[in-house]
């Protein structure tokens, strides 16, 4: 029963809206109704700035951090993997927010953080080298979270890691289908392009 609702607590943790909180308080704005839509720190970035989309992503990544240090330690390994997931769940279908989320990053980033630190590093790495060559940070999140399972295989990192890390990239990747759409289109927006009006969810 404790199992349980730790899971139902680090779910609710996740669902906690940062983007859609600093954006309303210190910007003045609903974000869904900003850009592409998504409650998400890009979004904030191109519609909002620097300063609050640092604050969204923060919150996000602390989301991931203190969700799974609960689950490592009242559950072990496992715990820890079923509340990284949980966490990144509620990020992407937040109760708060009628289930219309973020896409996952930078709670997933959390949770690499506290579990495998080493591999955020590569991942990191890999993240940066693709937005500066492409200057798409969608395509460096998609490429980033399809990395992850590789890299933990090579790694040897713990099967309950192992499995959940095969569950986070398949996360982000599904919320980041409007962006492959886009991309494919030719129509995604660069990291330094503004966001004004809507231009269609994902």
């Amino acid at each position: 029963m404790l199992k349980v609702l730790l899971v139902v607590i680090c779910y609710l943790i996740g669902s906690i809206p940062f983007s859609y909180i600093f954006s309303k308080v210190l910007g003045g704005v609903d974000i869904r109704a900003k850009g592409t839509g998504n409650v998400g720190a890009t979004n904030v970035l191109r519609t909002l700035g620097v300063k609050i989309a640092i604050a969204a992503l923060l919150g996000d990544l602390l989301k991931g951090i203190l969700a799974t240090w609960l689950g490592l330690n009242f559950g072990g390994e496992i715990g820890a993997a079923i509340c990284g997931t949980a966490v990144v769940v509620g990020h992407c279908w937040p109760v708060f927010l009628s289930f219309r989320g973020g896409k996952g990053v930078a709670t997933s980033a959390g949770v690499l953080l506290v579990l495998m630190p080493q591999v955020i590093i590569i991942l990191l790495l890999a993240f940066i080298i693709i937005i500066a060559l492409t200057r798409y940070v969608s395509l460096g999140s998609i490429i980033g979270a399809a990395l992850l399972p590789f890299i933990l295989l090579f790694m040897a990192q713990p099967w309950p890691y192992f499995v959940m890390s095969f569950i986070l990239a398949a996360l982000v990747i599904f919320q980041h289908r409007g962006n492959i759409k886009r991309l494919r289109n030719g129509m995604e927006k660069k990291i330094n392009e503004k966001s004004t009006n809507m231009e269609g969810r994902g």
